[in-house]
C-alpha cells in the first residue's frame, strides 16, 4: 500500500529525545499509512545507538558521515521519503506530532501544497530565542513578500513533489516557505502546539539573526531575478554607465574651455562609474547565459504547472514537467 505521509526528523545530539518522539509520532499517525525518516546529522553522542535500538517496522534511518548542517539533513530526509505528503519537524520534542493529522487534512481538503505551523504559544526564552526569531521573521516577511507570522517553526506538511523540488542548500532551511513559494506552492499557516525543551541543549541563538540577512539577499535574487538576471545587473550597470558618461562629458567640456580637471574627485568618480557600469553589464550577460544553460541543459522549464485538466478529469503532471 502506498505511503500517505512521511515524517522527516533531523537530529544532532538528541539521544534522550529519540524514543519519546518516535512513540509520539507512532501514536499520532496510527491508522494511516506512514513512515518515519530520521536523519542523523553526524551526532557525537548516543543518538545513533538509540535510533538503531528501536525495533520499528516503519522507521528509516539516514546516517551522515559527519555534521553537514540542518539544511543538508532536511534535504536528505526529503529525498529518502516515499510518502505522498512529507511532514518535517525538529527532533527536540518541542514540535508536537499530534498536529500532523489536522495539517494533513487541511492540505488535502483545502488543496494546499504546504501547511506551515505557527508556534502561537511558544515555550522559549525571550532573549536568545524569541527576540532573534521576531527580528528574523520581520525581515523575511517584509523583504520576501511571503507573509507568514512564523518562519522558524519546523513543523510543516508538504506535498511530496513540492518538497522534493525545493533546493535546500547552505542554511536555507530558514527560508523554506519562500523556497516553496518559488515553486508556485499554495501556502497556509495554522497555530500548532509548542513545548519547552525537556532534554539536551538548543543549537540556535542570537547569532542566527545576522546570518538571515546574508541568506536573504540570495533569496531575494532567486525570487526576483532568477529567470532574468540581466534586469538586475544590466539595469544597474546601464544607470551607472550613463551617469559616468555624463560626468566625464561635463569634465570634458570644462577641459576644452581651458580649466584644469586633473585630480578632481569628480573625475575619479566618473571613471569609477563608467568602469563599474561596464562590469555590471558584463556580469549580467554572463549570468544570463548561465541561466539559459541551466534551463536548457537539463530540459527545465521556467514555469510551474499545478495541474492539467481534460474533460473535467485532472491529469497529474510529472516532476520533470513542473520543474
Amino acid at each position: 500500500m502506498a505511503i500517505k505521509i512521511s515524517a522527516v526528523v533531523t537530529v544532532y545530539n538528541e539521544e534522550l529525545n529519540i524514543k519519546p518522539l518516535v512513540e509520539r509520532i507512532t501514536a499520532a499517525l496510527d491508522g494511516m499509512e506512514y513512515e518515519i525518516v530520521y536523519v542523523d546529522d553526524g551526532s557525537t553522542d548516543n543518538t545513533l545507538r538509540e535510533l538503531y535500538s528501536i525495533d520499528h517496522p516503519r522507521l528509516k534511518v539516514v546516517e551522515f558521515r559527519k555534521n553537514y548542517g540542518q539544511s543538508a539533513a532536511l534535504m536528505a530526509g526529503i529525498e529518502a521519503a516515499e510518502g505522498e505528503f512529507i511532514a518535517t519537524m525538529d527532533g527536540d520534542l518541542q514540535n508536537d506530532p499530534s498536529d500532523i493529522p489536522a495539517m494533513l487534512k487541511l492540505a488535502e481538503e483545502g488543496d494546499y501544497d504546504m501547511v506551515a505551523g505557527e508556534r502561537a504559544k511558544r515555550k522559549d526564552g525571550w532573549i536568545f530565542r524569541k527576540i532573534p526569531s521576531m527580528i528574523a521573521n520581520f525581515i523575511i516577511r517584509n523583504s520576501s513578500g511571503v507573509h507568514l507570522k512564523d518562519y522558524g517553526c519546523a513543523l510543516r506538511v508538504f506535498r511530496s513533489e513540492i518538497a522534493k523540488d525545493m533546493g535546500i542548500y547552505g542554511e536555507l532551511h530558514r527560508f523554506i516557505p519562500v523556497l516553496a513559494h518559488l515553486e508556485g506552492a499554495r501556502i497556509i499557516q495554522i497555530p500548532v502546539k509548542h513545548h519547552a525543551r525537556e532534554f539536551g541543549e538548543s543549537k540556535y541563538g542570537l547569532g542566527r539573526t545576522f546570518k538571515v540577512v546574508s541568506d536573504l539577499l540570495l533569496m531575494l535574487f532567486l525570487k526576483q531575478y532568477m529567470q532574468r538576471p540581466m534586469h538586475l545587473f544590466g539595469n544597474t550597470g546601464v544607470l551607472l554607465l550613463l551617469v559616468g558618461v555624463l560626468i566625464n562629458g561635463y569634465l570634458g567640456v570644462l577641459k576644452i574651455l581651458g580649466q584644469d580637471i586633473w585630480g578632481k574627485p569628480l573625475l575619479i568618480l566618473g571613471l569609477m562609474l563608467v568602469l563599474g557600469g561596464i562590469q555590471l553589464i558584463t556580469i549580467g550577460i554572463v549570468v544570463e547565459i548561465q541561466m539559459r544553460t541551466y534551463y536548457e541543459s537539463q530540459q527545465k522549464r521556467p514555469y510551474k504547472i499545478r495541474r492539467v485538466t481534460k474533460g473535467g478529469t485532472e491529469q497529474k503532471t510529472t516532476a520533470n514537467a513542473t520543474t
